[in-house]
Order: C-alpha cells, then structure tokens, then sequence
C-alpha cells in the first residue's frame, strides 16, 4: 500500500534548507510514502471573520491537508519557535472548531538549522501545538537536523551523506507508523 503525504514546508525562503530538505525528502522516500511538498506562499493569514466564507485559498490548502493520509512538518526555527507562517497555516488548517483538517492524520516533525541546534525548539513547540488538532505524532526517532547550512549543492541537492542517512532512517520509521496508524483506525 502506498501512502500520500502532505509534507508543509515551515519557510517562506525560495532557497530555503527547509524546501530542499522536503525536496530531497521526495527522493529518499520508500515506494509506501508519496511525499508532496506543500509549500505556504498563497495561504493568507487567518481570520476568524472570515470562518463563514472562508477565502479560496484557505479551501484549497484544507483539501491538500484532507486528501493525504499523513503530514510531515519540515521547518526552521525562529527565534526558538516556529516561522509564524507555519503557526498561521496550523491555524488555517485547525478550522473550523472540530473539524481540523489535521484530525487523525498521523504526525511527522523534522525540524533543521544552520547552527548546532537543528531547531530542536521549533519541533518542540510543534509537539505543544498540534495534540488536539492532530492525529498521533511519531516520537521516535526525533529528528532535528543540524548543520545543514552545506549539505546541498548549488542546484538544491541534497549532498552530505549521513544526512541523507538520517532522513531515509527517519522515513522508514515514518512509514512504518503511518501504516500501524492507518490500520488502527480501519
């Protein structure tokens, strides 16, 4: 069985680590999981005034959220939390009240910096923010990816091979959850 996956790139920047670790995502991925990038630029910000009809583009990044069977959070840190892009489309997502599109979905958290950290915060705060919108969120392995700042090159490939190691490691326990999840809830 073949899975797809939402994976919501947490960065605005067109030559973001983080978009090019979604992208090389999509290449280490095994035949179970589909990973499609869903990147933020066109989700505006929400408004609760807004709820009653809610503007197109807030419609279309639900249905991509509905139409998958797991989502995976790739993001930076912030000042030691997530991009407020990411927070936004987390309460995009989560609405209406009991109707999150992220409701059952199982949950994957990779966060990634530059520096020695790898956005360990960020993924913590994720961690905070999503029980009660989400589904189950995968707790082994955590994986805050440090050091990226030269792990691609000049054409956005992933290059540095233990990370990739880290990542196809991280995906197969991925899909190995998202298969235990989805037979649960059958």
């Amino acid at each position: 069985m073949s899975y797809n996956i939402a994976v919501i790139v947490g960065s605005l920047r067109k030559e973001s680590f983080t978009l090019k670790i979604a992208n090389a995502l999509t290449k280490l991925a095994p035949d179970t999981l589909k990973l499609n990038p869903v990147t933020l630029y066109d989700v505006s910000f929400f408004n609760q005034d807004l709820e009653a009809t809610p503007p197109a583009d807030w419609l279309a990044f639900r249905e991509k959220l509905q139409k998958s069977d797991a989502i995976l959070f790739v993001t930076p840190e912030y000042n030691r939390s997530i991009p407020g892009v990411l927070k936004n489309a987390i309460d995009v997502g989560s609405r209406p009240p009991g109707k999150s599109s992220f409701l059952g979905k199982p949950i994957g958290i990779i966060s990634n910096s530059p520096g020695p950290l790898g956005g360990v915060s960020a993924a913590k705060h994720l961690q905070n923010i999503l029980p009660g919108i989400s589904g189950p969120i995968l707790g082994q392995p955590e994986t805050y990816l440090n050091g990226v700042g030269d792990a691609f090159d000049e054409k956005g490939n992933l290059t540095k091979e233990p990370l990739q190691k880290v990542l196809q490691q991280y995906l197969v326990a991925f899909a190995a959850f998202v298969d235990r999840q989805s037979k649960i809830a059958a």
